[in-house]
């Protein structure tokens, strides 16, 4: 059931140009990439899944969340949620560089994406100023970027006051790194990542492990099961049978079964 808090903050979902998908559970569709931002919110706290791709986009990010929490955005000691964590669904740039714009968050990724983003802040600058980002706000963002603090082997459960989600390494695939994020419900909500995409075919970069991705696909249903919501990395919220043509798409593909 939900809550006064929870039920208020999902009237303004939608005025704030955010989707809703679940009581307290709602995701935004940032410009240029498309790429999925995600947030959940518990009585006591909120996780944000993926932060944008400069530090302008993650403070605009920041602006958004705290006026749909009701916070004062100077205020971290407010009593309403705020954001506490944040899951990286895999570190490429529009997915990880708004990280600092959040200070203090518990920020969680796969296990070895912390090394990865630490030794390859060259690269991901590069590949952000390749794909359109401003060269000045690539060098910034990179200078500043945040690691993941937490990383996760298998599963990880937090608590947000009032209802638990689920961290799930569930790659290889898109990258070496892929990190889902299982919203318990009436309806679970499964964040996945660039796993899946629907405004376009998935985009296998150098750093993809193509022959493990349909295997990804085949945890990410289980993990949410036939009446999820998966929530791709860019493009629709789209269904299990959506995630299954595109696990069949994925082995023909590549060449795996």
């Amino acid at each position: 059931m939900a809550t006064g808090i929870g039920a208020a903050r999902d009237i303004a979902w939608e005025a704030a140009g955010w989707e809703r998908l679940a009581d307290g559970v709602g995701r935004r569709r940032l410009p240029v990439w498309d790429a999925t931002v995600g947030l959940v919110v518990g009585r006591d706290a909120a996780l944000l899944y993926d932060t944008g791709s400069s530090l302008r986009e993650g403070a605009a990010l920041r602006a958004q969340v705290a006026a749909l929490l009701g916070e004062a955005p100077d205020s971290p000691a407010a009593p309403v949620p705020h954001v506490t964590h944040i899951a990286l669904s895999h570190p490429h740039f529009d997915h990880v560089l708004g990280t600092p714009a959040f200070p203090g968050a518990a920020v969680h990724a796969a296990v070895g994406a912390d090394a990865l983003m630490a030794r390859e802040r060259d690269a991901l600058r590069a590949d952000a100023v390749r794909q359109g980002v401003p060269p000045e706000e690539a060098a910034e963002a990179v200078g500043a970027l945040v690691l993941p603090g937490h990383t996760v082997t298998g599963e990880c459960t937090l608590d947000l006051g009032g209802r638990q989600v689920l961290l799930a390494n569930v790659g290889p695939g898109h990258s070496g790194h892929d990190l889902a994020l299982l919203v318990p419900g009436e309806r679970e909500v499964v964040f996945c990542g660039d796993l899946v995409e629907e405004s376009g075919e998935p985009q296998a970069g150098p750093d993809a492990i193509a022959s493990r991705w349909p295997a990804a696909l085949d945890r990410l249903l289980a993990l949410g099961g036939e009446d999820a919501l998966y929530v791709p990395g860019h493009g629709a919220v789209v269904d299990a049978a959506f995630v299954r043509r595109q696990r069949e798409e994925l082995a023909a593909r590549f060449g795996v079964s």
